[in-house]
This record gives C-alpha cells, sequence and structure tokens, in this order.
C-alpha cells in the first residue's frame, strides 16, 4: 500500500504544466496612400412620366364622336371628343337673346331720362320720378351686365362640348365610347395622356449615405446617370441622363431620401413603372482606400482598424468612411497616407501587442486550391 502512495505522487510531479512563451504574430500589413477612384453610386429605380394628364369632360352630355387613334401621338389643343352641342347652342341663343332685349330696354331708359333733363329744368317733373327714371337706367346697365356674363358663360359651355388634349404625349385607350353620358364632376376620366420624352427615374437613397452624396453634388454640380434595363441580360440603356433633384426630408417610414433623374427616351423604351438600375456617376476624386476585410465595425456602426507603428506595435484606430468603393473604403478622417494597417491575422493580436509584419497583396490573401495535380 506505501509503495503505491509514492507511486502515485511521482505520477503527479511528473505532470505539472509548461510555461510557453509566444513571440510576435505574423500579420498581414499594407500601407495606406492616396489613389485616384472613380466615384459610382448604383441604386434601384422605377420610371415615371414627367407629365401626365387625365382628361376629363368639363360639361355633361353624349359623346357623339371620338377624334383620336388609341395608342398614337396627340399634340396639345388637338380635339379629342365631341360631345352633343345641342342644348347649348340653344342655350346660347337664349342668352344672346336676353343680352339684346337688355340692351333695347336701355336705349328707352336712356332717351326717357333725357328728356327728364329737359323738363327738370323747367320744372315740369318731380325730383322723385327723375330719380326713379336714374335709377331704372342704372338696374338695365347691370341687367346688361348680368346678360353679357350669361352670353360668355353660355359660349364657355359650348367650347367644352369640344374635349381638347391638355398637353402633347401618347394617348392610351378610351375609357368611352360614343355614345355614353358623361358629367362634368364624374370622378372617371376619358383618357390618359402620357409624355414619355424624357422621364423621370424616381430613386431611394439610406439617409445615414446622404451627407457625403450631398457634398459630392455640390462639388461636383451636375451627375450623370446611366441605366440598366435588363440585369439579367445586362442590357444597359444608351442614352444618359442627369440627377436633377433629391429631397430636403428624410422619409421618416423607410429612413431614406427621394432621388429623381431625368432621362431622355426618345424611342419610348423607358415606360412608366418599368424598374431599373441607375448607375450615378460621381467624378473621380483623390482617395485613401482601405480594404474592407481590415476594419471592424462596431455596435455603434462606427469602422476602425489596427495600425502598426515603426515599433511594429499595434493599436486601434476608429475611422470616418465615405462610401464603399468596389470592396473598399473610402477613408476621409482617420488615417495618413503612408501607415500601415493590419490587413490580415487581427483576430490573433490585441492592443499593444507586437506583430511579425509582411507586405499584404491579393494573390497571397486567396485560398489555397483544393484541385488535385493528376
Amino acid at each position: 500500500m506505501g509503495g503505491g502512495y509514492f507511486f502515485l505522487r511521482g505520477e503527479k510531479q511528473e505532470s505539472a504544466p509548461m510555461v510557453v512563451e509566444r513571440g510576435p504574430q505574423k500579420v498581414s500589413v499594407m500601407s495606406v496612400a492616396e489613389q485616384a477612384v472613380s466615384l459610382k453610386r448604383i441604386l434601384p429605380g422605377r420610371v415615371s412620366p414627367v407629365r401626365q394628364s387625365q382628361v376629363r369632360p368639363q360639361v355633361d352630355g353624349i359623346i357623339v364622336q371620338r377624334l383620336f387613334e388609341e395608342g398614337s401621338q396627340v399634340e396639345e389643343g388637338q380635339q379629342l371628343y365631341q360631345i352633343d352641342d345641342t342644348r347649348y347652342k340653344a342655350a346660347l341663343a337664349s342668352a344672346m337673346a336676353d343680352l339684346m332685349g337688355s340692351q333695347a330696354a336701355l336705349k328707352t331708359l336712356e332717351a326717357r331720362l333725357g328728356r327728364y333733363n329737359e323738363l327738370m329744368d323747367m320744372n315740369a317733373v318731380s325730383r322723385q320720378e327723375y330719380d326713379d327714371a336714374t335709377a331704372d337706367l342704372d338696374s338695365a346697365k347691370a341687367a346688361i351686365a348680368i346678360a353679357k356674363a350669361n352670353v360668355d358663360l353660355a359660349r364657355i359651355n359650348m367650347e367644352y362640348t369640344k374635349v381638347y388634349a391638355p398637353i402633347s404625349g401618347q394617348i392610351g385607350r378610351s375609357m368611352v365610347t360614343e355614345g355614353a353620358l358623361v358629367t362634368a364632376n364624374q370622378s372617371a376620366y376619358l383618357a390618359v395622356i402620357t409624355q414619355l420624352d424624357p422621364v423621370y427615374v424616381d430613386m431611394q437613397q439610406s439617409g445615414n449615405e446622404m451627407a457625403g452624396l450631398r457634398r459630392l453634388l455640390q462639388d461636383k454640380g451636375t451627375v450623370p446617370v446611366s441605366l440598366m434595363i435588363n440585369e439579367a441580360q445586362e442590357e444597359a440603356y444608351p442614352h444618359q441622363g442627369q440627377l436633377k433633384f433629391f429631397e430636403v426630408m428624410i422619409d421618416e417610414s423607410a429612413g431614406s431620401v427621394p432621388l429623381r433623374a431625368v432621362i431622355p427616351n426618345p424611342e419610348t423604351m423607358l415606360l412608366p413603372g418599368l424598374f431599373v438600375r441607375a448607375t450615378l456617376e460621381l467624378g473621380t476624386q483623390n482617395a485613401l482606400l482601405v480594404p474592407q476585410r481590415a476594419a471592424t465595425r462596431s455596435s455603434d456602426g462606427s469602422l476602425s482598424v489596427w495600425v502598426v507603428d515603426q515599433n511594429n506595435q499595434v493599436s486601434v484606430r476608429p475611422i470616418t468612411a465615405q462610401e464603399a468603393y468596389q470592396d473598399q473604403w473610402v477613408v476621409t478622417k482617420g488615417l495618413q497616407p503612408g501607415e500601415s494597417i493590419v490587413v490580415e491575422g487581427t483576430q490573433k493580436i490585441g492592443p499593444g501587442a507586437m506583430v511579425d509584419p509582411v507586405p499584404w497583396t491579393e494573390e497571397n490573401s486567396k485560398p489555397p486550391s483544393t484541385e488535385k495535380t493528376p
């Protein structure tokens, strides 16, 4: 029993842990430098018309004629429909007759007031009779004014029996046929005219990224916009437009800012409602680029990198990125040209750690090939 005891004590002494000191960790680093980059912003968009008008009647009546071909191009002021104008012609004739009667009554009253003026000098009429004649003349002049207004209204209603195109553009299908009854206050429209050249492309930009985009827009002025109309077939739209408008408020529900571009559409390839991919050409500028894999994003959304000093010691440095360029960040604050940052191996280091830096390239960061050599 005693021998077994000493054997166990010896076993415990032989299994004592050994302390191994670790040297500097090998990491891949790169030196940041300014580069000329062509900045672009790719956003989904939807086509909408620059101008669109719903054709509606302004008087009641029966449609007696349609004067356009569905789907054709119409010009502003072109007549589209004819509404039965029989009763409007009669109303105009009646208003003109009332005007003529009022004008005839005015002549009679003017002649009577002229005779009263002569009789007043001889004291042959009373002041009351003279005042009554003057008032009757003023009433006749007012009646003429009302009659003229009624004539104008009747003539306008007569003109409204001819329904004209309010804008130039392509007209769609007619929602009514000959013989249909239309009213001045109806909610249904007769047809829709859409102007298709040019068109708008409406986009949405994240509110967090809008500040950087606004700075670029202020510096550049005009921003060319190109479109991809079929992403599956990579079909590029042949005409380039310009960014014309961005909203001054962020949409609280979506957290984004609406943008709008104007795009030429001479062949009418872009139809309202079409979804497209828009590329905003923001120009070329010198910028510090940092691979996105080298940056760490914290829970509050801020970015940081590991910087290597002259003594091969690392420390965390917060950076500010204006936007993404391909697979890199465009850094505007936090780094200076010539500083070295860790690209690969960040999981093995901590603040103040010593490292063994090796130059980083795209080639040495690729995983080894898994193909077998025959």
